[in-house]
């Protein structure tokens, strides 16, 4: 008995770190849940094999059998679009309408919406929804957003915890109020930074080292954006307003990266193969921004999405339901914030208050 009570002490005292880690952790201003909290902190403090093996036996349980009932509509999105109106200064530009992978076409798919009414006949953010899979899997659905890089400014900013680099100010952590009037959108950025295994820069600053060969979402200070396999050195140039890495890009050429099929690169956690929440963003040849989100898809079929959807290069940013976000708002101020796709977790107005991880912003040029 009494050897019993010392293990039994011994065992107390080792467990006391962990417990207040877990503690402050806990305690810390969040708008996770605690379930999410307390996942990430396993994580953090050598659970992240035992997590990863749970999700993934989770996750192979849970994806969706092939075949089944086509779907018969689509989850209505954005607002119908303005027929006429004045030119816009800049160029006068609408995407194609996404085709169907399956015909006959479903009432609006591939057809693109503005996000807010009064948007005038050439908004600079559209989304739309298309089944992406019709042959296998018919009832899942991709959304997908459009974005005029001519007629937006895009923001990145910092979360309260990610990306775990050294910040003499990690600024407001949500989008402030001060920059709401112009707000049409949010979503969310890549892989936590011990995850991503690429660079972070912002302002100019390079606070993570940039890998050459990472994909890449740049922005300049004459406010250009850019996705692309960095080529550069280890910190960027003055004229970069900020750069973010998430793996190597996943569509290059119009293409899928071939080693989408040979390696686990693409999901830190969960691998390429695992079918779960993931998103995207990619760039078209006219230089737009295409960003996606879809369930119960690898890094290989998030490939197929944003290349159907004209993205001739792309990247994987965040996957899981609880950290993929795209939110849209229809109305000045942030006011009436909606979310592309209701089956992603967080709400829609995510990043008006302080988050944990970075994220991206789309302001309407003035």
């Amino acid at each position: 008995m009494r050897i019993r009570r010392i293990v039994l002490i011994a065992c107390a005292v080792a467990m006391i770190p962990a417990v207040g880690s877990y503690a402050a952790s806990m305690l810390k201003p969040s708008n996770a849940t605690l379930a999410i909290r307390t996942i990430e902190w396993l994580r953090t403090n050598g659970g992240a094999g035992l997590v990863s093996k749970i999700e993934t036996i989770y996750y192979s349980l849970t994806a969706p059998s092939k075949g089944g009932p086509q779907l018969k509509a689509l989850p209505k999105v954005g607002v119908a679009l303005a027929n006429g109106g004045t030119v816009v200064k800049h160029h006068p530009y609408r995407p194609p309408r996404i085709a169907p992978l399956k015909r006959p076409a479903l009432p609006q798919e591939g057809v693109w919406h503005a996000t807010r009414a009064n948007a005038g006949p050439y908004p600079p953010v559209l989304v739309t929804t298309f089944r992406s899979d019709p042959a296998e899997y018919p009832q899942l659905v991709a959304g997908v957003a459009w974005i005029d890089p001519h007629r937006t400014k895009l923001v990145l900013y910092p979360g309260t915890e990610q990306p775990s680099v050294q910040m003499p100010s990690r600024g407001p952590e949500e989008v402030p109020p001060s920059a709401r009037k112009t707000l049409l959108a949010t979503f969310n950025s890549g892989f936590k930074y011990e995850d991503s295994n690429g660079g972070f820069a912002l302002n100019g600053h390079t606070y993570a080292p940039m890998r050459a060969g990472q994909g890449t979402i740049v922005g300049y200070t004459n406010g250009t954006v850019n996705v692309t396999e960095w080529t550069g050195g280890s910190s960027v140039p003055g004229n970069v307003a900020f750069a973010d890495q998430n793996l190597p890009l996943i569509v290059k050429n119009g293409k899928p990266n071939p080693l989408l099929n040979d390696t686990a690169e693409w999901g830190a956690t969960l691998g390429n193969a695992i079918q779960v929440w993931r998103s995207g963003i990619g760039i078209t040849r006219q230089g737009d921004l295409i960003y996606a989100q879809a369930d119960y898809q690898t890094a290989g079929s998030l490939a197929r999405i944003l290349i159907h959807a004209g993205a001739i290069r792309g990247m994987e940013l965040d996957i899981n339901s609880y950290w993929v976000s795209f939110n849209s708002y229809g109305a000045p101020g942030a006011r009436e914030p909606t979310k592309l796709l209701e089956g992603t977790e967080r709400p829609a107005n995510r990043y008006l208050i302080p988050d944990e991880r970075d994220f991206f912003a789309v302001f309407e040029k003035k």
